[in-house]
């Protein structure tokens, strides 16, 4: 008998042996009735100004390799990924473009694919970007992944997954990244049939449909249709002057309220778009929000919450995928981002002010981050200073340092010239001590002296 409560209680789906290629089951039709898929998607003005922005900001900031060393770390510009990182990514494209085109994919498809070209000896010598929607993802009967890639032709190659810089975006299983296109397509949907409707409305002259009335049956309705539409319809016959046979009349039909407000509609796709790929309005030409106090602070946001995680999004995979593993660990993969949060002159003047009076900017510091040439460090370019006057952060506190040695010092001598004292009375009672027994005291030598005459006398007075 089956049990009735299995419809309720139901075990977890096994883990399979497949993972599912690019989500191409959500691209279609929309809620709108509009077929949404990444091509047609970037049509759209605000997606198409969402996907530049941080593909070129994110292309435009400094990039190379980087080797960790006892003194912090350095440019690695002697290693062999650098120059493709940083200046030419294959003979037919720029690191620029190379990068701009996997954030492209990243945006538009969720998934970012390159071919890495390796040497005889294993190295690594060009990185080719490919196509998201002709590469299939799946595992072996051992559990491996495995790339399929369909060329122009038809051919499809199969990709080992060491010779692949696969970098998913957003996913369900951390393999395969999602389409914002693909999860987003009625708000895009509704964007693109806000635009047609603006371009058919705009196509007539900017004017509602109406009604053409004849008093008599008309034979032909649709010759008569066709004839008016090509005299009077479209925006090239606005201005023109109707002429009515046959007591005909012509009716127009009021643009009802819901259909004048496609414009607010747009606004509003535009905003939601935004909210999409997590970009400030102001930044694809929406400043309906944007004040003189808040667009630095919005920009900054921008920079943290929507550049930053696709930077360490990126970092992490080129780091898995391009070092081998005796690399790994000791030399990395990072963008600088420094010149997305440095802030308006004055603010940059005042951080600068405050890390140079506080002892961890130099002047040579300063200037590197403003692009200037530094100063000789015989001028003090490298000198760290400190507050208290400005002084070298090697002499901070030098006074008390030798009030401190001053004070130890006469100290010391003080309790040497007791000690030595000490001896000296110690000596000296030694002394007396030594010569005591043989010196008589005073009283006694005068009380000899005194008893010496009385003995002459004596004698004497005897002899007499």
């Amino acid at each position: 008998m089956k049990n009735p409560f299995a419809i309720f209680f139901r075990s977890r789906d096994k883990p399979r042996d497949e993972v599912s290629a690019a989500p191409t089951f959500y691209f279609g039709t929309s809620a709108s009735g509009k077929t949404v898929n990444p091509r047609n998607a970037v049509q759209v003005s605000t997606v198409y100004a969402c996907v530049r922005v941080i593909a070129e900001t994110i292309a435009s900031l400094p990039f190379g390799v980087y080797e960790e060393t006892e003194g912090g770390s350095r440019k690695a510009t002697e290693h062999q990924l650098y120059r493709l990182l940083h200046d030419e990514a294959n003979p037919e494209m720029t690191s620029f473009v190379m990068r701009e085109t996997m954030l492209t994919h990243l945006l538009l498809w969720g998934n970012s694919y390159s071919q890495i070209i390796r040497s005889g000896r294993n190295r690594i010598i060009a990185l080719y970007p490919l196509l998201p929607d002709r590469m299939e993802v799946d595992r072996d009967s051992k559990g491996k992944l495995t790339y399929t890639y369909t060329t122009a032709e038809g051919q499809q190659v199969k990709l080992d997954p060491m010779d692949v810089l696969h970098i998913p975006g957003l996913g369900f299983d951390g393999i395969m990244g999602y389409s914002p296109i693909a999860l987003e397509k009625n708000a895009i949907g509704l964007g693109i049939a806000a635009e047609e409707y603006g371009s058919r409305f705009f196509q007539n002259g900017a004017r509602p449909s109406g009604v053409l009335t004849h008093p008599n049956t008309v034979k032909d309705p649709k010759r008569l249709r066709e004839n008016w539409a090509a005299a009077y319809g479209g925006s090239a016959n606005g201005s023109k002057v109707a002429i009515l046979e046959e007591s005909m009349t012509f009716t127009p039909i009021s643009l009802p309220n819901n259909e004048a407000q496609f414009l607010e509609t747009r606004k509003f796709q535009v905003e939601e778009i935004c909210r999409i790929f997590r970009v400030p309005p102001h930044l694809v030409g929406n400043l309906d929000r944007a004040t003189f106090s808040n667009i630095e602070n919005q920009s900054i946001d921008f920079a943290v919450h929507t550049i930053r995680p696709w930077l360490v999004r990126i970092e992490q995979a080129m780091n898995r995928a391009l070092f081998a593993e005796n690399e790994k660990g000791h030399f990395y993969v990072q963008f600088n981002i420094d010149g997305l949060m440095r802030g308006d002159y004055k603010s940059r003047m005042e951080g600068y002010a405050i890390g140079r009076q506080n002892g961890w900017l130099s002047a040579n510091d300063i200037r590197a981050l403003e692009n200037m040439n530094p100063i000789p460090e015989t001028e003090g370019g490298g000198t760290y200073l400190c507050n208290g006057n400005m002084i070298p952060i090697g002499l901070a506190g030098i006074n008390l340092a030798v009030a401190a040695a001053v004070a130890a010092s006469e100290a010391e001598q003080e309790q040497q010239s007791e000690q030595d004292t000490s001896q000296e009375n110690s000596q000296e009672n030694t002394e007396d001590a030594a010569e005591k027994p043989q010196k008589k005291s005073p009283q006694r030598r005068k009380r000899k002296k005194e008893e010496q005459p009385d003995e002459q006398g004596n004698d004497a007075g005897q002899s007499v």
